[in-house]
């Protein structure tokens, strides 16, 4: 039997639109009109109503929103030695054209160190204003490199890329051990590189910057694994795979049967949280992978479009999916966050709270919890 309670029946991936009061409270910070602390009263403030607003709703797993991040993934990594963010990268959708943007890159300049704990002090507010399972994410250690590849490592920091994988490992270790310490038993890793590596044009764009895309699953299962070294057995830990979340765009499409094998049994955490939105996914039968003592959320709702799935067609989705695993060990969320970054999808606060009831709602049907 699969470990659920975390995940819950009924959870969400973790970003949060940000309300225009926190927009605007941002702007002012980026024009020096308040200072840090002032801006982190502001984040506070609403952080504190959409912790509530969650628990209101019926979920379980209650996240900050990501309300004091701009992007889902830099604002965490660039807070280790050793990083720099740079330059884009090759997509797979006309995302570049539609909003002129593609994900950042990220570099590393140096020797990578964890130098001070990163989410604790957000971890430790969130904690102290929820009466249910706060839960922490923070980008999977493989965005420092699949994104730029061997080029994008310093040569005279790492001549030899084993000590880059021992170091980032490292850093996470020590990240893991500062949360685990202020209380965090419910962690999500997000991982878009592992989804990427679905993709026919990723995979091209892989080989090109010298790496073997059918080797890159198994390079990033063993780092994964070592960043989780010695992890306590209470500490539940999920990945996210995500194929790009830019208003509403995305960057990266097909099945994952590339790398279900090696996901799903290689790759040492309790539970998936997998986008199963749209066509562009492909089918359940990678599903067939997965080991009876692990749990997968089907993200069946998108978070990218208004229009609210039926609760007939997602009930029917996940009998389709439990042909190929336990139904027991299933649960429910949106695809994605609604806001990966602090733009924020093309939908309304309205409608990723009416997104969110309906998870809760077809999961009580669905499972009875």
């Amino acid at each position: 039997m699969s470990k659920i309670n975390p995940p819950f029946r009924a959870d969400q991936v973790g970003s949060l639109l940000r309300p225009q009061g926190l927009l605007a409270a941002r702007e002012r910070y980026q024009k020096q009109e308040i200072s840090k602390a002032e801006l982190r009263q502001v984040e506070d403030q609403y952080i504190r109503e959409v912790a509530q607003k969650q628990e209101a709703v019926g979920l379980r797993g209650i996240t900050d929103g990501e309300f004091r991040r701009t992007f889902f993934h830099l604002d965490f990594l660039e807070q280790l030695a050793g990083v720099t963010v740079s330059g884009s990268i090759a997509v797979s959708s006309d995302a570049q054209d539609k909003v002129g943007f593609t994900p950042p890159k990220l570099t590393v300049t140096g020797k990578l160190r964890h130098v001070k704990p990163i989410q604790v002090d957000d971890f430790t507010f969130l904690k102290s204003q929820v009466t249910q399972t706060p839960k922490v994410c923070i980008p999977s250690p493989t965005m420092v490199h699949f994104r730029g590849g061997r080029q994008a490592i310093d040569i005279e920091a790492y001549p030899d890329l084993d000590e880059f994988f021992e170091d980032l490992a490292e850093c996470y270790r020590a990240e893991i051990r500062a949360l685990y310490a202020a209380g965090c038993r419910y962690l999500q890793l997000d991982d878009t590189n592992l989804a990427y590596l679905c993709d026919p044009k990723m995979r091209a764009g892989a080989v090109e910057r010298g790496d073997d895309p059918n080797e890159l699953p198994r390079t990033y299962a063993a780092l994964i694994n070592s960043a989780l070294e010695g992890r306590p057995d209470d500490l539940t830990v999920a990945i996210h795979l995500c194929r790009g979340n830019f208003r509403s765009q995305w960057f990266a499409a097909g099945g994952y049967e590339p790398v279900a094998e090696v996901l799903f049994n290689e790759l040492n955490v309790d539970a998936y949280f997998l986008e199963y939105d749209d066509e562009r996914s492909g089918d359940f039968s990678p599903l067939r992978f997965v080991p009876k003592h692990k749990t997968v959320i089907l993200g069946l709702v998108t978070s990218k479009v208004a229009a609210l799935e039926s609760p007939q067609d997602l009930m029917k989705r996940v009998e389709e999916a439990a042909h190929y695993m336990p139904f027991e060990n299933m649960g429910l969320s949106p695809q994605c966050g609604f806001s990966s970054t602090v733009h924020g999808n093309e939908l309304t606060e309205a409608d990723q709270w009416a997104k969110l009831e309906l998870v809760v709602k077809t999961a009580r049907e669905l499972w009875g919890e």
